[in-house]
């Protein structure tokens, strides 16, 4: 399909956009390539027939009165907006799809992550007050949702600077700029800040919604309100905007998987589009092709000095290395300090790997019971072909499904990733008892247990026979296997069956490192929250095999490899 450049000039860049990308002329992630090729597919199908259009005078619409405003901020401040290639791109496919049935709009939800720096205020704003203004919807509710009310001023006051700035394009539609409202009298329509702690959340009809930054969102109410809201309106939209974050278990991360199922293909769902700016699985993030890669402004609000100035702080330093990551590379790294590198950990995944297949196999065992009120953790680790192969199980009690402010618990119970037992606490018998079954099915060289926590369980397992050996969590037992494991992980010799959103993954993400003068470490957690009770365990395993083994068996030691960070 090709678009008359003259009468709509964003629909054909943005469409050029997606072509180079697919052919590989402008790098991109994988991420990109599929939405990309997802707009491409859509056109064949269009073409072919199908439910949908696409209409390039709506697409263009909506990039022409993006134009008409000002940029607030910069050496480009009063100047009108000049859409580049992708926010051209993301733009008209976004409004430019239509229903042949009614002619509303067919992508009612839309997630775009995107490093900072990469101009979000035109992708945000931009849309907003188009639909707010220029659609002539009647009563229009046009809401910048974030988790706190400052947050949500973000987007809102560059809006009011926008259309201070923009007298003509004010005037000529009749727009009143307010202290805390944008209205529009003559379609009684209007665009506020709302957040989670204003006094409802309910009752809206949403036309448009922004939610700004949803990486930062602890918890679901403010997006599950607005969404429901939006339902009230034929063509609504839920625009979610927002750079990497470090909750796997939130709101954010959980529409972003759904994103990724989408773009390949494993999903099926029509009405919600998703782009994803960050690098891929092997990029070596210290090098200017990668940097490119993730940010799609480089060079135009992205400065290259000051990437390179960040990336080369970040690669001294293990607490900038993660904020570097997460802001300007767009990866996720679960904390924001994290020890360990996730995207080692995830290379690592082999979703083949079954249990069951290790029957008559010895083992080590390993327990965490740092919680009675809270997760357990158990895992057992074999060796095989060189490699590392842990299986985590996983406890708590009901009480603590209903108390968590986790939304990531209730989902694991249902897919039987949690045994939950009744009660406000753990029941040790049912650790207890999946030891000795895995005891009979296994050849448990010993079972490690701290003291501390778990003494009683440790007599009644020798009295039945078991090798239970004390591990206290101390810095001493706990420094060599948790660089070890980094080791592992980056040197491919540990394999594990458990993805990004699995309570093990989580949990190795949640570590953060404290570092003592003779540079020790012991793994901690940053908040009460992030569990880390699997890690704990898992690094307990790898000190029991640790000990069994001669030093120069030490991936770590051996091959000199220094930690993530």
């Amino acid at each position: 399909m090709i678009f008359d450049k003259d009468r709509y000039p964003h629909v054909a860049d943005g469409l050029q956009y997606a072509k180079d990308i697919v052919c590989g002329k402008l790098a991109a992630c994988e991420f990109v390539i599929q939405a990309c090729q997802r707009q491409l597919n859509d056109l064949d199908r269009a073409q072919a027939g199908w439910i949908y259009y696409f209409d390039p005078d709506a697409a263009e619409r909506v990039c022409k009165f993006t134009c008409f405003l000002p940029h607030i901020k910069g050496p480009s401040a009063g100047e009108a907006i000049r859409l580049e290639s992708w926010q051209s791109f993301i733009l008209t496919v976004t409004f430019g799809w239509l229903r042949k049935d009614n002619g509303k709009r067919r992508f009612r939800r839309a997630y775009t992550e995107v490093p900072r720096g990469n101009g979000k205020t035109t992708l945000s704003d931009g849309p907003a007050l188009y639909c707010g203004f220029a659609e002539r919807e009647g009563g229009a509710e046009v809401y910048s949702a974030a988790r706190t009310r400052d947050q949500a001023k973000v987007a809102f006051a560059a809006a009011q600077a926008m259309l201070r700035r923009a007298k003509k394009l004010r005037e000529s539609l009749g727009i009143e700029v307010e202290a805390h409202r944008i209205i529009q009298q003559n379609t009684n329509s209007y665009f506020e800040a709302l957040s989670a702690d204003a006094d409802s959340l309910d009752g809206k009809n949403v036309h448009f919604a922004l939610i700004d930054e949803l990486h930062a969102h602890r918890d679901r109410s403010v997006y599950d309100a607005i969404e429901t809201g939006a339902g009230k309106r034929n063509q609504s939209m839920v625009w979610a905007i927002t750079t990497a974050g470090s909750d796997k278990t939130g709101i954010c991360y959980e529409h972003r998987s759904y994103v990724v199922n989408i773009l390949k293909g494993t999903a099926e769902d029509e009405t919600y589009f998703g782009i994803i700016y960050t690098i891929d699985r092997d990029d070596d993030w210290t090098i200017e092709a990668t940097w490119r890669k993730a940010n799609p402004n480089y060079g135009v609000s992205v400065e290259a000095e000051q990437i390179e100035a960040l990336c080369r702080k970040a690669m001294g330093s293990p607490a900038s290395q993660a904020n570097f990551l997460t802001k300007h590379l767009n990866v996720w790294v679960q904390s924001d300090q994290a020890l360990y590198d996730m995207r080692a950990w995830d290379r690592c995944l082999d979703e083949s790997l079954d249990i069951d297949d290790f029957e008559g196999m010895p083992c080590r065992i390993a327990i965490d019971l740092a919680s009675k009120t809270d997760i357990a953790a158990l895992v057992a680790i074999f060796e095989r072909d060189g490699e590392l192969i842990p299986f985590a199980k996983f406890y708590v009690p009901e009480q603590a499904i209903a108390e968590t402010r986790n939304d990531s618990y209730s989902g694991w119970e249902s897919q039987k990733l949690l045994t939950t037992t009744p009660g406000d606490v753990i029941d040790i018998d049912q650790i207890e008892a999946d030891i000795m079954e895995m005891s009979s099915r296994f050849q448990v060289i010993e079972i490690a247990y701290d003291p501390w926590q778990a003494q009683q369980m440790a007599n009644h397992l020798v009295e039945q026979g078991a090798n239970a050996v004390e591990y206290r969590q101390t810095v001493q037992n706990f420094s060599e296997p948790t660089k070890e494991l980094d080791a592992l992980m980056r040197s491919g010799k540990i394999a594990h069956r458990y993805g990004p959103r699995d309570p093990l993954s989580w949990m190795i993400g949640n570590v953060v490192g404290h570092y003592d003068v003779k540079e020790n470490v012991y793994p901690r957690k940053e908040r009460p929250e992030n569990k880390i009770d699997g890690a704990i365990a898992l690094i307990m395993c790898i000190g029991l095999w640790l000990r069994a083994l001669p030093d120069e068996t030490s991936v770590y030691k051996t091959r000199g490899i220094r930690m993530a960070g």
